[in-house]
């Protein structure tokens, strides 16, 4: 028995939009990254290429669950000495909620040249309106846990 190995010719690549308002931020990050990566499909193999693409709307409507948003920042570095730079993720959403999200998803992806495939694949967008219509995404939904219940 062999191991089927796609081709890059036979690889179906779908489009699908994803409504990220009220859902937990961690949550749907996790769940796009396996789209992106292709692991929802029979014909994943890890050193390729099998994602589909991801247009992810109302990213500023998205929710952390506990202290997440006081406690949890983002870090960055100037590049000279003492220019370590930090931003609550309360601020971080209200000002750029599409950088929020991407950067999550994208710490996801494999690293490398494959990674970076992968991460074009994803449009992310604050408000409900997209450009991609012209694609016909199909709604993904995407599984959600209840609040407070257990997992």
């Amino acid at each position: 028995m062999k191991t089927y190995m796609p081709k890059a010719s036979d690889i179906q690549r779908k489009w699908y939009v994803v409504d990220a308002e009220g859902q937990v931020f961690g949550r749907v990050a996790s769940q796009v990254a396996n789209v992106l990566r292709g692991k929802n499909k029979p014909t994943y193999t890890p050193h390729m290429d099998t994602g589909d693409y991801v247009i992810l709307i109302n990213a500023d409507k998205i929710i952390m669950t506990g202290k997440k948003l006081d406690q949890k920042f983002y870090y960055h570095h100037s590049g000279y000495p003492g220019g370590l730079k930090s931003t609550s993720y309360r601020k971080l959403i209200a000002e750029k909620p599409e950088f929020a999200i991407r950067h999550a998803i994208v710490g996801m992806l494999p690293k490398g040249p494959l990674g970076r495939q992968m991460a074009k694949k994803l449009k992310v967008y604050a408000g409900a309106d997209y450009e991609q219509v012209a694609q016909k995404p199909e709604k993904l939904e995407l599984i959600s846990f209840a609040r407070g219940g257990k997992e």
